[in-house]
């Protein structure tokens, strides 16, 4: 029951989402005006804005004008609530750690869709992610000890994060003779490090990497990139965060998996 109510739930953040993902880099609110079709600007109805549903009855075009309707839609809506329906599951038991998970992944999943759009992050989703952290660390399961020994994780943790990606974009410049890692992933990685500790932020930098990689060798097999394309890693590091903040990886599981 939990799992199914959390779902639904978490295809109508989802729809949001996509609004935000939309909207957020051309500066617009995310409030008014409603939701319309970028073709022909027709404001969609209510019951054609139906998580999903609306979609498949539509058969994926507008009701007004027949344009297509990007399949990205629908696939963030059900990403949306199975991540949502997961958490919830697995962390109904702490509810303030789940107040501080779940938008910490709403914010993770519009930051990766700006950024595969863009190349782009924005300093408001690392700036929204340490709050959290901030807010969280005191029930945090990464941390452990009195309240003073948690900020000291929560500090420790974002100097690691930011420091360690840091040198990564230092020895990259020094290799490709241009920026390999932006300023956007420096920023994101310290505020990642601030929610999930330094523990966190190493198996986050692991995961981002090698999903980073099966995408770079994806696209360069489909010919679509060669090897000095430049391609966005805050999907990545947003990948290895969720999974980061669903299971508490530790750096020691890489020793025997």
């Amino acid at each position: 029951m939990i799992f199914a109510v959390s779902f639904i739930f978490g295809l109508m953040i989802g729809s949001f989402l996509n609004v935000c993902a939309s909207r957020l880099p051309r500066d617009l609110s995310i409030i008014r005006p409603a939701s319309r079709c970028p073709q022909c600007l027709e404001p969609i109805k209510f019951y054609d804005n139906i998580p999903v549903i609306s979609f498949l009855l539509l058969r994926g075009r507008c009701r007004k004008c027949s344009s297509p309707i990007s399949l990205k839609y629908p696939a963030v809506e059900i990403l949306t609530a199975l991540l949502t329906a997961f958490f919830v599951s697995k962390w109904h038991a702490m509810p303030l750690w789940l107040a501080v998970a779940l938008p910490a992944v709403y914010i993770l999943t519009v930051m990766a869709l700006i950024d595969l759009e863009t190349m782009m992050i924005s300093d408001a989703f690392p700036l929204a992610l340490v709050t959290l952290a901030l807010a969280g660390s005191f029930v945090n399961p990464y941390f452990s000890g009195a309240a003073f020994d948690r900020l000291k994780y929560f500090l420790a943790g974002g100097a690691f994060g930011g420091g360690l990606i840091w040198v990564m974009a230092v020895i990259g410049k020094k290799m490709y003779k241009k920026d390999a890692i932006g300023d956007g992933d420096i920023l994101l990685m310290a505020a990642i490090g601030a929610l999930t500790g330094w523990q966190g932020a190493l198996t986050t930098l692991v995961m981002a990497s090698f999903f980073g990689s099966l995408y770079g060798i994806t696209l360069l097999a489909l010919k679509r990139a060669d090897r000095l394309s430049s391609i966005p890693f805050g999907p990545f590091l947003a990948m290895g965060t969720i999974i980061n903040l669903y299971s508490l990886v530790k750096p020691a599981y890489f020793l025997f998996f």
